[in-house]
């Protein structure tokens, strides 16, 4: 896999327990110290993100666009 990062938004929390499911695939397939996971949606919150071991969200999109820079040093 070639990405630098991956983005995983949801919009109920129902459906917010997949985000976990990504970074646990990413570990499964050695591929989480390569790939930084980016959550966010309207569910989502800062605790969520270090429950799961995110490495970042945002709560708007532009937000995610700065942090998303951030993560990847630009």
């Amino acid at each position: 896999m070639d990405a630098d990062i991956i983005g995983v938004s949801a919009l109920l929390t129902t459906t917010m327990v997949r985000q976990r499911d990504v970074v646990e695939a990413l570990e499964d397939m050695g591929l989480r110290s390569k790939i930084k996971v980016m959550v966010g949606g309207a569910p989502v919150t800062g605790e969520w993100v270090k429950e799961i071991g995110a490495d970042g969200y945002s709560e708007d999109a532009i937000g995610a666009v700065a942090v998303a820079k951030k993560l990847v040093g630009k």
